[in-house]
């Protein structure tokens, strides 16, 4: 199309000019289509959560202080999950790490990022006008020019005007682009929650660690103070003629060995502070709350959500969903690149030479013109790029399907894990309970003399090992316990300070 010829145009007309332009572009976004596939939430998994081999049901897991866990199939989880363990230390932590992470931070800024940058793709919609205000200095040349009546070659030109250009979307390309930054922003939203949910999740692990290993430091030293004990008495006894040599030297690798395994306890202690220090955003010196496993309630009712509502509620699958609807949105960014593409465009302005003559009728001028352009030789640039966006959305779709099948694993290795600790805790608390009821018959027996010292210390010995056993089991339960609320989701979507969902996402 070629350009009209320059003439005077008023005010009002150009208001006419702007607002046809705007019904235009309207028209032709209402009108236009949108090339490329249209991405839609996928199903749910055919499948079904399987417990030790079994399928997933309501169930009781009796633990060895008598408390039964119940699993309750579509039962919600609460947004701050921690607080069933009824431990106030922990709950303030996790509220002080929430406010102070600079993980969390980041994620936020990584959000608005996404926000921003979504709402600029947006504006790709609408015209394009910009302004101009150019005032130039000329001079004539006496050779090439007539003499003017004014016998003057110098003059001044003020030029105003207002450049607008509009892309019409006819094949919905535009739209596709915004599709997929609203699909990175999905992406990066969730991975707020995922920064969330590893945060929560992490800070109660580490405290149950902490308490744990706590339990196995003390009954450890007490472990070491008996064996010295037999030492002591060992030596004594060789000095006696009563035991050999080989019986003293058998004794001190033993507390060689519960000394050696001591010193790597409380190691992973100190460690265990830091990591707690810095999940929380503090430093290492900064006091850690003394956590100890009857600090903590085990969760009686337990939640087993279906896969319907888990590939909604994990924040691993929504940010791979996210990222396969955005390479959907992509493989119709790069078919309308390869389309016919219509730009328009209109100048209106005014050129006087002087200023004020600017405000006067009749100084008018303007432009409109229109432009189809059709790629036709580029070296196969545009082919290759939708090729390479079919190829990518392909591979979101794998992604996605990997990363609900690691969240289905996910949820039934936490199922069966509860499971065996209660199994296991039930066996290490009677082995606990018959240890102890050995040392009080030993005890027994050493006052009315029929047992010596060497064999108290052994029923004490014994004791101890079956109580650090006992610890670690209990902290096991705790710890698979939280696992399942974090494989679960950990119920990010019943925050009142989470960012609002899209229609429909999550349940």
């Amino acid at each position: 199309m070629t350009a009209a010829p320059a003439r005077p145009v008023s005010p009002r007309r150009w208001r006419h000019l702007l607002c046809g332009a705007g019904m235009l572009s309207v028209l032709i976004d209402v009108g236009g289509c949108a090339v490329g596939p249209n991405f839609h939430h996928p199903a749910a998994p055919a499948t079904r959560f399987a417990q030790a081999g079994r399928p997933a049901r309501t169930d009781s897991v009796a633990g060895a202080d008598g408390q039964a866990q119940v699993f309750h199939p579509g039962a919600d989880i609460p947004a701050e999950w921690w607080t069933l363990f009824h431990s106030p230390a922990l709950d303030r932590l996790v509220r002080h790490a929430l406010a102070n992470s600079p993980t969390l931070d980041s994620a936020r800024h990584a959000l608005r990022v996404a926000q921003e940058n979504r709402a600029a793709q947006a504006g790709v919609l609408y015209p394009s006008i910009s302004a101009s205000f150019n005032p130039a200095r000329y001079k004539t040349s006496r050779t090439y020019s007539p003499v003017p009546n004014s016998n003057s070659w110098l003059y001044t030109v003020h030029t105003a005007q207002l450049n607008i250009s509009y892309q019409a979307d006819i094949w919905g390309g535009l739209r596709r682009g915004i599709e997929a930054t609203s699909a990175q922003r999905d992406a990066e939203r969730y991975q707020l929650e995922a920064a969330y949910l590893s945060l929560t999740g992490e800070l109660v692990q580490a405290a149950i660690a902490y308490a744990a290993l706590r339990a196995q430091v003390e009954a450890t030293q007490d472990l070491v103070a008996s064996q010295r004990e037999i030492l002591d008495s060992a030596t004594r006894q060789i000095a006696l003629g009563q035991i050999s040599d080989a019986d003293l030297a058998q004794q001190r690798a033993q507390l060689a060995q519960a000394e050696a395994t001591l010193v790597p306890l409380r190691q992973q202690v100190t460690q265990q502070h830091d990591q707690i220090a810095a999940l929380a955003g503090d430093m290492p010196d900064d006091p850690t709350p003394d956590f100890t496993l009857d600090g903590f309630t085990l969760p009686q009712d337990l939640p087993v959500s279906v896969p319907a509502r888990l590939i909604d509620q994990r924040p691993d699958v929504k940010v791979a969903e996210a990222g396969w609807h955005a390479a959907c949105a992509q493989v119709g960014v790069a078919i309308a690149n390869r389309l016919p593409n219509l730009q328009l465009s209109a100048q209106p302005g005014l050129a006087a030479a002087s200023i004020g003559q600017l405000f006067v009728p009749g100084y008018g001028q303007w432009m409109v013109a229109g432009m189809l352009s059709q790629p036709l030789f580029q070296g196969g640039q545009l082919m290759h790029q939708e090729r390479a966006a079919r190829a990518q959305y392909e591979q979101a779709a794998a992604d996605y399907r990997a990363a609900v099948v690691a969240a289905v694993q996910d949820v039934t290795d936490s199922l069966n894990a509860i499971g065996f600790d209660a199994t296991a805790l039930v066996a290490d608390s009677t082995a606990e309970r018959a240890a102890t009821r050995g040392l009080d018959i030993a005890r027994a027996r050493l006052a009315y003399g029929d047992a010596s010292r060497v064999d108290m210390l052994l029923a004490a010995q014994t004791a101890l090992q079956a109580r650090v056993t006992l610890a670690q089991a209990r902290a096991a339960r705790l710890s698979d316990t939280a696992g399942l609320f974090q494989s679960l989701g950990g119920g990010w979507w019943n925050r009142h300070d989470a960012p609002p969902a899209r229609a429909g996402w999550p349940p």
